[in-house]
């Protein structure tokens, strides 16, 4: 795929965090797990704690970032925060917008510039059959956008925001840091070795070619396409949780965006040996692991789980010490009780067969 970028001065070429850019790769991420083995104990942690209203209307939804990423969900001009952006989507006009959402799989019609479901007869038949065939709660929300596309902008709207509150703010706190720190990095890198230094930096798989027809960035996937930047410029955002995907905007009309993976695409990071030594003690013996399976449903004073287990305070303590110190459950005051809650994203990390096993 080959974006011409002939004539483009540097300025328009930029590198720059998108907090809906991530969060449409977070979502890819838990529709398709499997793509995503590095990210198998965030996902695992995070779907488990979906609540099952919010998890059902993702499902409803979730062609816009299983199959291909929605353009909406990659802003060519990124902002600080998720509402900002979200802002933007709300300005852009329903044609546009339900042509992008309703992009269902690798459409032929993609680089073409086909017409908007909203207004042509053909690709309306086309987003509904694509639909029914993948089950009729995203039958029914197509035509649902269909009909009434600005009562469903709203409820997609309603649906990020509802992520974000449950999920993704605390996500994206822990990421923006890195995934600014590297677009600073590629814009030095422009700075002082060329576009070409910095496009390769991003990618193993982009590359810079200048010959006498002109510049033109070009992206290794198996799929065709071409666009020109002229008029517009070139995005690119830093992705914790995109990889291995290189995401590439090339619709006509759409000013290119390239989604790049960072390095560190874990954004826990690899927990120490001795971590996961003491971990793995404290959930081997018998008794913690059902005081995991407990835990993993909701905070528990001792005395609580006392009565649950049918044996003494001090044995209680003894063993919740042992899954404090390896960092497995959490504990909070409220009033004179102290809860302790079992730190699922933690436990996801030693193996979705044990966090399954407790919460069966």
């Amino acid at each position: 795929m080959t974006i011409d970028i002939t004539g483009l001065p540097h300025e328009r070429i930029s590198f720059c965090p998108s907090p809906l850019g991530e969060l449409g790769a977070v979502l890819h991420a838990l529709a398709e797990p499997g793509h995503h083995a590095r990210l198998h104990a965030w996902t695992t942690a995070t779907a488990a704690a979906l609540k099952p209203e919010l998890a059902d209307r993702l499902h409803q939804a979730d062609f816009m970032w299983r199959f291909n990423r929605s353009d909406i969900l990659l802003p060519a001009r990124p902002r600080e925060t998720l509402a900002e952006e979200l802002d933007d989507l709300d300005r852009m006009d329903d044609e546009k917008y339900v042509g992008s959402a309703l992009e269902l799989s690798c459409s032929r019609h993609y680089a073409d510039g086909a017409p908007s479901p909203l207004v042509d007869e053909r690709m309306r038949r086309r987003a509904l059959d694509l639909a029914n065939a993948r089950g009729p709660h995203r039958a029914a929300f197509v035509e649902r956008m269909l009909v009434d596309p600005s009562g469903t902008r709203a409820w997609v709207r309603r649906l990020l925001e509802d992520c974000d509150e449950a999920f993704f703010a605390d996500t994206w706190r822990r990421v923006r840091g890195g995934l600014a720190a590297d677009a600073r990095h590629k814009t030095e890198l422009i700075r002082r070795r060329g576009l070409a230094g910095a496009v390769a930096d991003a990618s193993s798989a982009m590359t810079l070619e200048e010959d006498e027809r002109g510049a033109r960035i070009v992206v290794d996937k198996l799929a065709l396409g071409r666009t020109s930047a002229e008029g517009t410029g070139v995005t690119f955002l830093p992705t914790a949780f995109g990889r291995p995907h290189l995401v590439a905007v090339h619709a006509p009309g759409w000013q290119p965006v390239i989604q790049y993976p960072v390095p560190t695409s874990d954004p826990a990071g690899p927990a120490p040996v001795e971590t996961v030594e003491l971990r793995l003690e404290a959930v081997a013996h018998p008794l913690r692991m059902r005081l995991c399976r407990s835990l993993a449903r909701g905070a528990y004073t001792t005395g609580e789980l006392v009565d649950a287990h049918g044996i003494t305070a001090p044995e209680v303590s003894r063993h919740l010490s042992v899954m404090k110190k390896a960092g497995l459950i959490t504990t909070r005051r409220r009033g004179r009780y102290v809860l302790h809650q079992l730190d699922v994203s933690a436990v996801a990390r030693l193996g979705s067969d044990f966090l399954e096993s407790v919460l069966r």
